[in-house]
C-alpha cells in the first residue's frame, strides 16, 4: 500500500504514463492510416500489373 501511495505522489510516473498513452495513440493512428492506404496500394499495383500484361499482348 505504501508503494502505491508513493507512486501516486511521484509526478515522474504520471509523465511516463502520459508519454505511453501518446505513443499508443500515435501507433493506433499509424496503423489505421496504413490499413487505409493498403487497399489503395493493392488497387494501384493490380491496375499496373494488368496494364503491363495487356501491353505484352
Amino acid at each position: 500500500m505504501k508503494f502505491i501511495k508513493k507512486m501516486l505522489r511521484n509526478s515522474e510516473g504520471a509523465t511516463a504514463i502520459e508519454y505511453g498513452l501518446i505513443a499508443a495513440l500515435i501507433a493506433v493512428a499509424a496503423i489505421s492510416a496504413m490499413q487505409g492506404m493498403g487497399g489503395q496500394l493493392e488497387s494501384t499495383f493490380n491496375t499496373a500489373s494488368k496494364k503491363m500484361k495487356d501491353a505484352e499482348s
